[in-house]
């Protein structure tokens, strides 16, 4: 909550009806307020997994989030979702956040994680591929991509 400000200023920046991957925000999420704020924060820490706020000099960047080895979900979306706000790309960000997750994920044991991103990603995929991914295959005719980054 203390940082509700920072956060809601990084969502702002995203506008309205784009997408935030790595904050595991839900449909149902109503972050714009600070009663709603503080129930999506709720939520989260009784989910399965982690998720990190970037975050430098009080600015959130971004978030980036990492999904339990069974989450149901992983299937669809892989384990990682990271996203920056757009002030803040083509700063290394994205990059810094998956490689400081990729070596927890190491740490605890996994032997690999895998990452959808949208075909048309070009600064995603090249992200990924820096830290190690390969592409596993094509989903949606084409439109997103599949990788997976061996532990």
């Amino acid at each position: 909550m203390d940082r509700y400000d920072a956060w809601i200023a990084a969502h702002r920046e995203w506008g309205p009806g784009l997408h935030e991957d790595g904050f595991g925000i839900g449909e149902d999420d109503r972050v714009d307020s600070e009663v709603g704020f503080a129930a999506w924060i709720s939520k989260l820490r009784q989910g399965p997994g982690d998720l990190w706020w970037i975050v430098e000099d009080g600015v959130v960047l971004g978030g980036i989030a990492l999904r339990a080895p069974d989450d149901p979900r992983a299937a669809r979306h892989g384990h990682v979702g990271y996203g920056v706000r757009p002030s803040a790309r083509g700063r290394g960000v994205a990059s810094w956040a998956l490689a400081q997750v990729v070596d927890l994920a190491r740490d605890a044991g996994r032997q690999s994680i895998a990452l959808v991103c949208l075909s048309d990603n070009v600064a995603s995929i090249r992200t990924i591929e820096r830290c190690g991914g390969t592409l596993e295959k094509v989903l949606d005719d084409g439109r997103a991509q599949r990788f997976v980054i061996r532990l």
